[in-house]
């Protein structure tokens, strides 16, 4: 049964990890987009590397401290994740560029979890400087200036005289 990942339009904030059959000689060249079933990837935004890289910090680790997992949702994963050997597969929600599709992710990949960025809410407090306040032009629009008026006087007149120099062309002729 192979396992399909419906991604959702604008989706943020998730990263899914892979487990691989390769090796490190293997990285380069792999073609990261046929492998997943992706219909649109950013290869630059796929992160392919041996977990060996890693040492000293470990998976876990890497995925709270570089992509901003909270420990809670790593807790039950920890084992596993710290436990991978050899190539792995990091996807960010980046690297699918916002695009809803359906991964189908085959041979060397496999699955191994799915993990949501803790993002903080945006919050739209009062701004704590007195020198911004009274800074915003909440005003109406400005009435018209006693040029433009005149302006749009002469403009009504003179269309008024071009009616009545056609109309008594228009009788003469």
């Amino acid at each position: 049964m192979s396992t399909k990942i419906e991604i959702k339009a604008g989706e943020t904030g998730t990263v899914r990890v892979f487990a691989t059959d390769l090796t490190k000689d293997q990285i380069d060249g792999f073609d990261a987009a046929a492998a997943l079933g992706a219909e649109s990837l950013a290869p630059d935004q796929v992160e392919l590397f041996d977990v060996a890289d890693l040492s000293g910090l470990g998976l876990t680790a890497y995925l709270e401290e570089g992509h901003g997992i909270p420990p809670a949702q790593l807790a039950d994963m920890a084992a596993r994740l710290d436990g991978l050997k050899d190539v792995v597969l990091v996807l960010p929600s980046r690297a699918l560029g916002g695009v809803a599709q359906t991964l189908r992710p085959r041979a060397p990949l496999r699955l191994i979890g799915t993990f949501f960025e803790d993002t903080q809410p945006i919050s739209f407090e009062k701004l704590p400087s007195e020198a911004a306040k009274g800074q915003v032009n909440t005003e109406a629009k400005a009435p018209p200036s006693n040029a433009a008026m005149s302006g749009r006087v002469a403009m009504v007149a003179l269309l008024v005289l071009a009616l009545l120099v056609a109309v008594m062309i228009w009788i003469a002729g």
